[in-house]
Order: C-alpha cells, then structure tokens, then sequence
C-alpha cells in the first residue's frame, strides 16, 4: 500500500474525514435528519475532482512539493469574496497535483469522501490545461485518474466516469489540441481513456464568447463525447443559448441567470435540458451575485419545469458535502422528503447512463424512499 493509502486509510478508520463548516451559510435546519440526508442515494453531475481534494491533502502536495499556502492558514485560504478570487485559489490547488501518484490519491479521496455521504454515481469533471502546459502527459494523468477511481470504486460500490473540461482561459486553439489529445488517447485504447465520456469548459465566462470553443466541441461530437458547459454562473443567459444552439451542448453547468430570457425558460424545461445546479456553492463561491440561500433562483428553476439537478461543485474548497447539500437546500426552500427523492431521481435523469444503468438506481432511490423513516409515502413512479 502506497504511504498516501496507508495515511487515508488510518483517518478513514479513525473518523478523521475533515468536511468543514461555514457558520454563515448554515441557517436552519430541515426537520429530516442528517442522517436520513446522509442515507439517500445521489448521483452528483457537477464536481471538480481538484475541488474534492481534502484541506489536508493540499497542506501535505504543497508542503512535498515546495508550494507556500498563499494565506496564513487554510480557513483563509478557503475563503471567496467572489468567482475571481475563488479561481486563483482553485489553481493553485491544482499547481499541487505534480505527479501521477498525486492524481491517483486525489481521485481515490475524492470517492471514498462522497460515499460516506450517500453518493452512488458521479459524473467529475477535470481540468488538466494547466499541467498539460507545464508538461504532465494527457496520458499519465488519466491513467492516474483511473487507477484512483477503480481502487475507490471497488472499496465503496461508488461509481465515477470523467468529463474532460476546456479551461477557458486557455483560449479556443488550445482546446482543440487538447481535445485531439483525448480523441487519440480513447481511439488508442489508452488505460482509463474509455472513462472519459464528455467534454465539458469552466473557467471564467466573463468577456469570453462561447462561440469561439465551437472547433473543440465538433471535434468532440465527432468522436462520440458527450457535451456540456459552464454558462449562466457569470455570464448571461444569452451564452447559455449559444452552449446549446451553437456548441451543442446536452446539459449546462450552473445556467442561474436564465431568467434574463423568459422564452429561453420555457424552451428548455419543455425541452428538459438538464441544468447542474450548485446553490450552496454559488453562495460561498460568488456572493456578489447571489448573497444567500434564500436568495438562490434554485425553486424558481424547478417550479419553472427546468431539470435542475443538485451538486456541491468544489465541496472540500467551500466546505461543504453532499448531506449538508441536500440538508441544507432543504430547509432553505422548505422541502420535504418526497421533493429531495424528487431531486435525486432527477439527478440520475439529467446522468449519462444507460437507460439499464438509470434503471438501477432510480430503483434504488424508490426503495430507500419506501422503507426510510420519514413518515412521508414515496413519490409515485414516472
């Protein structure tokens, strides 16, 4: 067993595992139990696999590799006052990752930090540009990837398959070299390529047209990816239009400012595109745009029709985790137990799996819906 096994291991044992606690975003608390939250199975479509990397993970990477904390501690560190400021820390937590091994150990956490929160299936996005330019291989850093989910997937029954994500800030030339890369790496047959089933971009949107990535996303089309963006977090709804008319985008990554286009509503939830939302991060990531819980267009997406899904995005760099997720979502908006089974089968609809796969699980959530505590029946099948 390799020493970063060994270490996650003995604080798997020991209950070590950190998520931490922002007092701020807390509020009130749903009359369902933690426990009960903990308990339901999720699927999660929207999560940075270098936003679960664990705080003490980054301390020990940055410390190995001869990287400062940019801040006195990590609670400073991990603390935004908007997307900006966020980004700069979400980069250097990826300048840690320096070695195939570093790859493998964060992938390996990332799930067996999920499952202990009731996720089943979960569709992480990664964003290699940055250590693609300095000279870490395509190649070395899925296989890293593989080899972490398939230690962590056999352990915990989790499964997890990877979305490739476009940098933005990178620019459109790049992206289409990288996703060339990738195409050649799933035709080779490459170790773990065949687990990367989409494209994806993050990054910022602001001043960026999307429009201009549309080479990347054919290439990726042509190859069989799947496809989906981050729009609509700070862009406005218009670029959300264009991720889907023009880059032909299947799902979309935050999409909060659709309200700015009525019909763009209405097309979409008769449509039912998939939207992942992430409302607890959007708070503690960008409260200049959305300054509480409350505040959150979440309920109005849903009573809307749109399909929108739930999903902590960087849960170890804003603090969160998928119970506090659902928990918290639900006391905010007033959800009972029907509606968050609600939202998890949505989360398996708005999913890349097979209709057998989908099958399975939604099965699974309508069991957990039957025989859990709550005093509520279960939602009728659709």
């Amino acid at each position: 067993m390799s020493s970063w096994r060994a270490m996650t291991a003995a604080r798997n044992v020991a209950g070590m595992l950190e998520p931490r606690t922002n007092e701020d975003s807390v509020g009130e608390r749903s009359s369902l139990s933690s426990s009960w939250f903990a308990a339901l199975p999720k699927v999660e479509l929207h999560c940075h696999i270098e936003g679960t990397m664990r705080p003490s993970t980054v301390a020990e990477l940055s410390s190995t590799h001869g990287l400062p904390l940019p801040a006195a501690s990590l609670d400073e560190l991990f603390t935004y006052d908007d997307l900006t400021g966020f980004l700069t820390v979400f980069w250097f937590v990826q300048s840690v990752l320096r070695t195939p091994e570093d790859w493998e150990r964060l992938a390996y956490e990332s799930i067996v930090d999920g499952a202990v929160h009731g996720l089943r299936y979960r569709e992480a996005f990664f964003t290699p540009a940055r250590h693609l330019q300095d000279g870490q291989r395509l190649a070395d850093i899925v296989a890293a990837l593989d080899r972490g989910l398939d230690t962590a997937e056999r352990e915990t029954g989790v499964r997890c398959r990877l979305i490739f994500d476009i940098d933005r800030a990178f620019g459109p030339d790049l992206a289409v070299d990288h996703v060339r890369q990738l195409v050649d790496l799933r035709r080779s047959g490459a170790p773990g390529a065949e687990r990367v089933i989409g494209l994806g971009m993050d990054s910022t949107e602001r001043g960026i047209d999307p429009e201009s990535f549309l080479p990347a996303y054919r290439l990726a089309h042509a190859a069989g990816l799947r496809r989906t963006a981050h729009q609509g977090e700070n862009s406005p709804a218009a670029a959300i239009a264009a991720a889907v008319d023009v880059l032909g985008c299947e799902r979309i990554d935050h999409g909060i400012s659709i309200f700015g286009d009525p019909e763009l509503v209405r097309r979409f939830a008769d449509r039912r595109l998939p939207f992942t939302v992430c409302p607890n991060a959007n708070v503690r990531i960008n409260p200049d745009v959305v300054p509480g819980l409350g505040e959150h267009v979440y309920p109005a997406m849903r009573e809307a029709g749109l399909l929108a899904t739930l999903n902590t995005d960087d849960p170890a760099l804003v603090g969160l985790d998928l119970t506090q997720e659902y928990e918290l979502t639900a006391a905010a908006f007033g959800y009972d137990a029907n509606d968050m089974v609600e939202i998890s089968l949505d989360g398996i609809a708005a999913s890349w799996l097979d209709d057998t796969e989908a099958a399975v699980l939604s099965q699974e959530v309508r069991a957990f819906a039957r025989n859990a505590s709550t005093g509520a029946p279960a939602p009728p099948e659709r």
